[in-house]
C-alpha cells in the first residue's frame, strides 16, 4: 500500500539534555535513520518537521536522500504534526483518503515489517498504532519511595510511527476538545470517536530519551549497520591576493582590504576540503568535477562544491566523520571568524560541531603567504565507506 509520512523531528529534547535528531548515531544523524527506513519502505512523500533553527542544516543530514521536504514546526507537537500534514497535502500528493505515517525522529530503528503490519490493519480501523504489552512490575511511588503496586493486565507501551488516514488525523487534530495538547495522534482520534488498533511493535523502536539511551542505541546499531572501511583524504589549496573589500574562507565572508582571486569565489578552505573529501574516495578532485574552464563556475559559490562532495559519499553509503581545516596566511585574523566558519562547515557538512576544526596559521612572514601574495589551505577528511564484500 502506497502512503505518505511526517517525521517529527522539532523538539528542544529537554531531557536528553540536547537535540536527539542531530545527535550521530554509527556516524549519521539520528534524524536519517528514521526518514531512510520510511523512504526505503515505499513513502512517495515524506515532511520533515524541524524547529525553524534547524532547516538549513536538513539538507545535510539527509544529503544523498530524495523525496523528503522539510518545513518549520509549531510550539506543540499537535502543531508540528498538522503543519506537516498540510505540507503533504499542498504537495498535491495526498487525499484524504491517503494513508500517512507520522513518527518521532527519535525512534531510529524502524524496521519494514511494523509498517507493513501498520498498513495492513489500517484497512480495518480508524488508526493503528504499534505497541508492546508492560511486562515489568509497575508501582506507585515518589522519587523515594514505594508505593503501590499497579495491574499491568491491558496495558501497553505505545510506539511509533501511528498511521491514519491524512483526513482522518487531521479532523482529530482540528477539533481536540482540551486546552492541553493531546501526547499523540492516537489520542486525539481516540476522542473523536475513532477505533484505533494495536498491532506487533518491535523492542527496538525505543525512543532515544535520556543520556544513557544513546549509549544502547551505539551498540545496537553497530550490529545493524554493515561492516565498513575508513579512509583518510587531503586536500591543499591557493589562491592569490587582489584588489577587494572582503574575502570568503570556509564559508564565511570576512571583510577584509583584498580578495582573494579565483575563477569562483576562491574560498580556499572550501576548496581544500572539497579535495580531501573527493579524495577519500577516490573521486578525483575539485577540477574534474567543477572544471574552471567552465564559464557556469565563473564567481560560483564554493558551498555548492562541498555539498556536491558530500552527497557524493552518502550516494555511495558513506559518513562523513570529521574535518580539519588550516588557514595558512598572514591576514585577516582568523580567530574572531573561527567559530562562525566551524558552525557553516557543519551544516554543510551534515555533521556535529565537534567533528568540525579550523586552525590557522602563519609562515613567520617566509614565502609567499609571508609575503602577503596569496592564501594558502589544507583540510584533512576521514570518512567511512562500506566494506567491499
Amino acid at each position: 500500500m502506497r502512503f505518505q509520512a511526517v517525521v517529527v523531528a522539532a523538539g528542544s529534547g529537554s531531557r536528553a539534555g540536547v537535540e536527539k535528531p542531530w545527535v550521530t548515531l554509527a556516524g549519521v544523524p539520528v534524524l536519517r535513520w528514521s526518514v531512510h527506513a520510511l523512504l526505503e519502505a515505499g513513502a512517495g512523500d515524506v515532511v520533515v518537521v524541524v524547529g525553524a533553527h534547524r532547516l538549513a542544516d536538513v539538507a545535510g543530514a539527509l544529503a544523498g536522500l530524495t523525496g523528503w521536504r522539510a518545513v518549520e514546526g509549531g510550539a506543540t507537537r499537535a502543531e508540528s504534526v498538522m503543519r506537516g500534514l498540510n505540507a503533504l497535502e499542498a504537495n498535491g500528493g495526498a487525499t484524504g483518503d491517503t494513508p500517512v505515517l507520522i513518527h518521532d525522529a527519535a525512534r531510529p530503528f524502524l524496521e519494514r515489517a511494523v509498517i507493513d503490519r501498520l498498513l495492513e490493519t489500517l484497512g480495518q480501523a480508524d488508526g493503528a498504532v504499534p505497541a508492546l504489552p508492560a511486562v515489568d512490575s509497575l508501582r506507585r511511588g515518589d522519587e523515594a519511595w514505594l508505593g503501590d503496586s499497579i495491574d499491568r493486565d491491558g496495558l501497553f507501551r505505545a510506539q511509533t510511527p501511528q498511521a491514519f488516514r491524512l483526513a482522518t488525523v487531521r479532523a482529530a487534530l482540528s477539533d481536540w476538545p482540551g486546552a492541553v495538547p493531546p501526547t499523540d495522534e492516537a489520542e486525539a482520534v481516540r476522542a473523536a470517536g475513532g477505533r484505533v488498533a494495536l498491532v506487533a511493535g518491535d523492542p527496538r523502536l525505543f525512543k532515544l530519551t535520556y543520556p544513557e539511551d544513546f549509549i544502547m542505541a551505539e551498540a545496537l546499531a553497530a550490529g545493524l549497520t554493515a561492516p565498513s572501511v575508513t579512509r583518510v583524504g587531503q586536500g591543499f589549496d591557493v589562491h592569490r591576493w587582489g584588489p577587494g573589500t572582503s574575502v570568503w574562507l570556509c564559508g564565511v565572508e570576512i571583510p577584509h582590504d583584498r580578495t582573494l582571486i579565483g575563477h569562483s569565489d576562491a574560498d580556499a578552505g572550501l576548496h581544500a576540503l572539497t579535495d580531501a573529501i573527493l579524495g577519500a574516495m577516490g573521486d578525483g578532485d575539485i577540477g574534474d568535477h567543477f572544471p574552471p574552464s567552465d564559464p557556469q563556475w565563473k564567481g560560483a559559490s564554493s558551498d555548492r562544491f562541498l555539498v556536491h562532495a558530500v552527497q557524493r559519499l552518502a550516494a555511495r553509503g558513506g559518513q562523513l566523520v570529521n574535518v580539519d581545516v588550516t588557514l595558512i596566511c598572514e591576514e585577516p585574523k582568523i580567530k574572531p571568524h573561527r567559530q562562525a566558519m566551524r558552525e557553516r562547515l557543519a551544516a554543510l557538512c551534515g555533521i556535529p560541531l565537534d567533528a568540525v576544526s579550523v586552525k590557522a596559521t602563519t609562515t613567520e612572514q617566509l614565502g609567499f603567504t609571508g609575503r602577503g601574495e596569496g592564501l594558502a589551505a589544507q583540510a584533512v577528511a576521514t570518512i567511512t565507506l562500506p566494506a567491499s564484500r
